[in-house]
Parts: C-alpha cells; sequence; structure tokens
C-alpha cells in the first residue's frame, strides 16, 4: 500500500505504508542513532512526534520485550528507508511492522531519509502527516497544517504515572550477554550481577521517565520512588527523602508552569539531579527560560564540552528545546555546552547541592560516557548527610 509523508511547508515524500493502516499528525524530528530504534519508539519523550531515522536499515533485530523504555510506543508514526521484514535475533519475539500494527502506529518506508533530514536542518522541525488514507498531497498537507504545533503543548499528563510506585530493584540487575570467543560463559540466557545496598531513598518525578534511568538510579545504591508529576513540593518533603530526581519527558518546558512553582519549592530543601526536560524545568525553577530548538539534538553522538575540566563526551540526546543561558541568575552556572552549537548542556546551582545535564547519561541508546553522574548524585547526597 502506498503511503505519504507530508510537511506543512508543502514538501512530501512518497513510500510504501507498513505498520498500522492510519493518519496520524505530529511534529517530524530525527535521530541519528545507528541502533536502538525500539528504545526511541518506547522512549515517552516522543510523544506527539514523527520520528525518522537516519540509519537506512530498521528492524534487522526485531523487537522483544526486554528492551521497552516504557510500556507502549509513544511515537505518533515511524519513517525509514528500508524496512527489514524478517529480523534476525535470537532476542527477537516478533517483528518491527507487526508490532507497530498492534499498537496503531502507521510507518512509511522507501523514502529518502537523507533528503528529508537535509530538509529538516536548513528549514527547521514542523508539523506533518502520515497517511495511506489521503485522497491527495493537497489533502494530506492540510492535515498537517491543521495539527497543533509542539510550541505550548503539555505531553507530560499523557505519559506521567497515576500513582506513585516504588521501582523493581529486581529489574535493575546487570545484565551481560556471554561471549565464548573471551571465554565467558552463564549459557545463553546471560548472566546476571547483584545488586548494591540501596543506601539512599529518593524521589523521582515522572515526566516521562525512561526505564534505563530507573535501572541506572538503582544500580548506583538509590531507592526509587517514582511520583506523578502533579505531586507537590509538600507531598514529596513529607516523604522525607535524601534527595530528587528531575525525570526527561516530552513537549514544551515552557507550558509546565504548574512544575515550576513545585520545583522551585524543592530547590532550598533537597539534594537534585535532573535529566532533559528535567534540566529545562530546573531552568525555569531557577528563573531562566526556555526556546524551542531549529531542528532539536536527537542520536547517540553529541558532543558536550565540561567547562570545568574541558572533558569532551561523547553523548546520547532527544530534545527540541534549550535554556536560555542569559536569563539565569548570576547564581547559577553553565557546567556544559554542545560543541555543534554551544547550546547549554548542564547547569549547577553555586549555592544549593543541586545540578543537571540536558543529554542522556543513562544512554538506551547510546554512548556511556556520561554514566557517572549517577555516582556524582550519589556522592552529593553523601555529602549533605555528614
Amino acid at each position: 500500500m502506498k503511503a505519504l509523508l507530508a510537511l506543512e511547508d508543502g514538501r512530501y515524500f512518497e513510500g510504501i505504508a507498513f505498520g498500522a493502516t492510519a493518519t496520524r499528525t505530529g511534529e517530524i524530528c530525527f535521530n541519528t542513532s545507528m541502533t536502538g530504534y525500539q528504545e526511541v519508539l518506547t522512549d515517552p519523550s516522543y510523544r506527539g512526534q514523527i520520528v525518522a531515522m537516519t540509519y537506512p536499515l530498521i528492524g534487522n533485530y526485531g523487537i522483544n520485550p526486554l528492551d521497552l523504555e516504557s510500556n507502549a510506543p509513544h511515537v505518533r508514526g515511524f519513517v525509514v528507508e528500508e524496512l527489514c521484514e524478517v529480523p534476525s535475533n535470537w532476542r527477537s519475539t516478533q517483528s518491527l511492522d507487526g508490532w507497530l500494527k498492534e499498537w496503531d502506529i502507521p510507518g512509511i518506508q522507501g523514502i529518502d531519509t537523507r533528503a528529508l533530514t537535509k530538509h529538516l536542518r536548513t528549514r527547521g522541525a514542523m508539523r506533518s502527516v502520515i497517511t495511506s488514507q489521503a485522497s491527495s498531497v493537497e489533502e494530506a498537507v492540510e492535515l498537517a497544517r491543521a495539527s497543533a504545533p509542539m510550541t505550548g503543548s503539555d505531553f507530560v499528563k499523557e505519559v506521567t504515572t497515576v500513582d506513585p510506585y516504588l521501582w523493581d530493584d529486581d529489574s535493575s540487575r546487570r545484565w551481560d550477554i556471554p561471549n565464548p570467543s573471551q571465554g565467558s560463559s552463564g549459557g545463553a540466557e546471560g548472566v546476571f550481577h547483584q545488586l548494591p545496598e540501596a543506601k539512599h531513598r529518593i524521589v523521582a518525578y515522572d515526566f516521562g521517565i525512561k526505564r534505563n534511568i530507573l535501572r541506572r538510579l538503582r544500580q548506583e545504591g538509590f531507592a526509587v520512588e517514582v511520583v506523578p508529576s502533579t505531586t507537590s513540593a509538600e507531598e514529596v518533603l513529607k516523604r522525607k527523602p535524601d534527595g530528587v530526581f528531575l525525570s526527561n519527558g516530552p513537549g514544551d518546558p515552557a507550558a509546565l508552569g504548574y512544575i515550576h512553582e513545585q520545583v522551585r519549592k524543592l530547590t532550598p530543601h533537597q539534594p537534585i539531579f535532573a535529566i532533559c526536560l528535567g534540566h529545562q524545568l530546573l531552568g525555569h525553577a531557577f528563573g531562566g527560560t526556555t526556546y524551542k530548538l531549529k531542528f532539536g539534538h536527537r542520536g547517540g553522538n553529541q558532543p558536550v564540552k565540561d567547562l570545568r575540566s574541558g572533558k569532551v563526551s561523547i553523548t546520547s540526546q532527544n530534545h527540541g528545546f534549550a535554556v536560555d543561558a542569559d536569563t539565569l541568575p548570576s547564581n547559577v552556572e553553565v557546567t556544559h555546552i554542545n560543541l555543534n552549537d554551544n547550546t547549554v548542556e548542564g547547569l549547577r546551582h553555586k549555592e544549593y547541592p543541586v545540578f543537571s545535564v540536558q543529554y542522556h547519561p543513562e544512554a538506551a541508546p547510546g554512548p556511556n560516557d556520561a554514566s557517572y553522574f549517577f555516582r556524582e548524585f550519589a556522592q552529593l547526597i553523601d555529602e549533605q548527610k555528614k
């Protein structure tokens, strides 16, 4: 079946439909990761977006339930150059095509994703539609233009947990795939490692939290209670945690004033570590502002410089907004910048034990250069307990 990807500026691409037979609108963006499409699809930060992968072959290792970053896919649609219809992986339980059909998400393949990416880099992110049901290109373009913009959107309310819960410890155990050529053993099921003692109790705000963030927190000795995005600062303080974590999530951080207020109340009282959307919300709580990037940072190859040490890390990122450094007060330090465009990638308060990074130190997918931030959070809490 033929399908169309149409953009609000009139540009369109013809291809072949896969996944669900449906019409979906959303902001079109591209991800440059070479692997990890399953983690991308289930990352709640992609809520409301249509994602195009720049790597040409997608679906070759299928889908398996162990690598999901949440309970469901969150993208509105999926764009690839070539879909692998026969996956080959011992962990795979079904094909990407079949999985998207189950979740009623349309995909389009057979388009020039290089041309699409170059167009978005030149013109910027924009509204779009994937459809195999529109009667004409003109109708598809109008559907894109009639859809809601990302600016001003609150998708956090759609992805946050309804009730608080304690993260399951056992699911956080490190797992290594056996490699007989290097003398490892353990059978085809792999090797699981024991978790350390849970030394610190923290509250994690769920703005669209990824499971691998929760795994990494537990692996560094945190006992984590996850709470909804609407939880008040007073409710958090009643729990008497050792620290607070602000998670990643979707949408426009400027539209989340009800969260800014609660974070602002917490900063003088709790050690805080924030990632991605949490970083942007912290910027607002400090009194700063955010702005929309032209086409965002999405992929596993973003270079970030630590301004304190001069060290450069290659990082995994997924965001379309950034903190405006010029709007931050003098008691907030910019600690990291993106070397591609000099945007803010890290913040630290000069008086309170509060810090954040724009990127994803838990990767999934991506490099692990920045995983040390989870240890820094533990050390920060240790210092506050002295």
